[in-house]
């Protein structure tokens, strides 16, 4: 097991806590992690993409002129794709892009993230986050305290009100709860700032 420091939230050191090596510790899978952030993108498509086909548009009842004589290339409708005003080719209708993926490749590709995280160092563990009073000012010193300017999730093991409110107007920064962490979020981020709490939470869940 590796060890990390733990630090208050004034950056100053504490103590130490080993890293569960089966969540922090295994070869990352790449693979795995891009079908697990592919399939994550596709989940929050909306996919209300709508056109109008040719047999939907309105008007273009009638043959605009007669089949042969004219000089004109043949037509029966002046709402055929071609047309100006006319319907779309295969037109797109709303859909679902959502797909399911087995719960064990999803693991492995969260095992994965967090592994590459500690091994680059990113993971920064905090003996009690906590706010008394909604004060972005002061959350943001706390991040500038444990080194974390920059883009950072904050992971907490339970709802936290004021922490959430008092982070939700950083930029780059993100708060949710050790249950909740997400393969997409962890790329998405420099840094995991995780209370003391919720890193247990992680390891009894996921290990």
């Amino acid at each position: 097991m590796s060890t990390i420091k733990v630090l208050n939230m004034a950056g100053a050191e504490v103590g130490t806590v080993e890293l569960c090596d089966a969540i922090f510790g295994i070869e990352p899978n790449e693979a795995v992690v891009h079908e697990v952030v592919k399939n994550h993108l596709a989940n929050c498509r909306q996919g209300t993409q709508s056109a109008l086909t040719r047999a939907e548009v309105s008007g273009g009842g009638k043959k605009p002129w007669r089949q042969k004589g004219t000089g004109h290339a043949r037509q029966g409708s002046t709402r055929a794709p071609q047309w100006v005003h006319g319907g779309i080719v295969f037109a797109p209708k709303p859909r679902s892009y959502s797909y399911v993926l087995n719960k064990k490749v999803k693991r492995l590709a969260l095992k994965s993230v967090l592994s590459a995280k500690a091994a680059e160092g990113s993971i920064v563990v905090v003996d009690d986050i906590k706010m008394d009073t909604i004060k972005t000012k002061d959350f943001r010193a706390f991040l500038s305290a444990v080194g974390c300017d920059g883009k950072a999730v904050v992971v907490t093991p339970a709802l936290n009100e004021n922490v959430i409110k008092s982070a939700r107007n950083i930029p780059g920064v993100m708060t949710t709860m050790a249950n909740l962490i997400n393969v997409y979020d962890l790329l998405n981020a420099k840094y995991l700032v995780l209370d003391k709490a919720a890193l247990a939470v992680i390891e009894e869940v996921f290990a």
